[in-house]
């Protein structure tokens, strides 16, 4: 438990640091979030036009200090590392470098879309596959299709679908994340909550590591998830509403890869849905209205604007309002998915 307050405390002291000291070096150099203006004339689309200037790429202060607290707490004894959080925390480094790609793009050529965006659906897919290859190839992770252990359903999918399966995982979640990242910490807020459950069903496997046998190293995950709930913490210091500074992809794709690789190492798979249940919700609001927009030919829309959240804002709630009610929204369905595991896990102790 010591390590995983040390993780989490030296990754929040170091992002609250390291985010501040960003924004002042991105903001000198003016490298800013380009902003879409969607409708000047009409006063019902949400205008966000007043956050112009602010710097973007904060996503790189919170993979700082999350890589530099998990390392630094293995200088604990007792903490030790797993090939298959290295693994995991490589995944992430990978798709953050895609999403780091595409941020400079933005702010250098000064475009709300980098010049990747018509490929960078198809790379983090490539990604997310060989990600998925490499923990089946050198690792010992579960293969079994599980919703809070690896025997619950227990079906074996095999290296082969395991890989499609996972990778599709990792793929989804990631972009799920980074269309959550629309409001001012409104990504942030519910990856930390996210991250903290990971800990905790993390930390109960390796106390009851008689009941997870199949988890390698739980307590090297409980660290890695401590790590990036402080990193989240650290920073949403600074990307509060009103944001000194925006995430970038560069967080957002690095943020989702690594919630999804938790679900994957912990064999809580089907349970990822509901812990990032806010941002299911999220890319699903884009793909409903993409599809109803489709069927009818474009005549007919379900959302006033999608992602939800500019829906609601186009309903007249306050940007901080969104915020609020959606991190609320995403702590309930983090406590019933947790409640979900611990249910279980009480059932099998008791």
């Amino acid at each position: 438990m010591i390590a995983l307050l040390l993780a989490g405390s030296i990754a929040a002291a170091i992002s609250l640091i390291g985010t501040g000291w960003l924004e002042r070096v991105m903001r000198t150099r003016g490298r800013s979030q380009p902003i879409l203006e969607l409708n000047a004339a009409n006063k019902r689309v949400p205008q966000h036009q007043h956050k112009a200037g602010t710097p973007t790429m904060g996503g790189l202060a919170v993979l700082v200090a999350a890589t530099s607290a998990y390392l630094l707490t293995h200088l604990r004894k007792g903490v030790v590392f797993s090939n298959q959080t290295l693994v995991m925390l490589g995944g992430v480094l990978v798709m953050a470098m895609i999403g780091f790609v595409d941020d400079y793009i933005k702010v250098t050529k000064k475009r709300n879309r980098g010049v990747l965006w018509r490929l960078k659906g198809y790379i983090t897919l490539l990604v997310s596959f060989g990600i998925a290859a490499v923990l089946v190839l050198i690792t010992d992770i579960d293969t079994h299709l599980s919703l809070t252990r690896a025997d619950l359903p227990g079906w074996q999918l095999g290296p082969v679908v395991w890989v499609i399966w996972a990778g599709t995982i990792i793929f989804c979640t990631a972009n799920a994340v980074n269309v959550t990242d629309g409001l001012d910490g409104l990504a942030g807020g519910a990856a930390m909550f996210a991250f903290c459950a990971f800990a905790v069903i993390a930390f109960v496997g390796f106390r009851n590591h008689h009941l997870y046998p199949s988890i390698v190293n739980p307590y090297d995950l409980a660290v890695f998830a401590a790590a990036f709930a402080g990193a989240c913490a650290g920073f949403l210091w600074w990307n509060a509403a009103p944001a000194k500074i925006f995430m970038g992809d560069v967080g957002a794709l690095a943020l989702g890869t690594a919630l999804a690789l938790l679900a994957l190492a912990t064999n809580t798979q089907l349970l990822l849905p509901v812990l990032c249940g806010l941002n299911v919700i999220e890319i699903g609001s884009v793909a409903v209205q993409m599809g109803v927009f489709k069927a009818t030919k474009g005549r007919r829309r379900l959302f006033r604007l999608s992602p939800i959240h500019h829906h609601f804002e186009m309903a007249g709630w306050a940007e901080t309002t969104v915020i609020i009610r959606f991190w609320l929204i995403a702590g309930f369905l983090v406590m019933c998915g947790l409640g979900l595991f611990i249910a279980d896990f009480t059932n099998r102790a008791g």
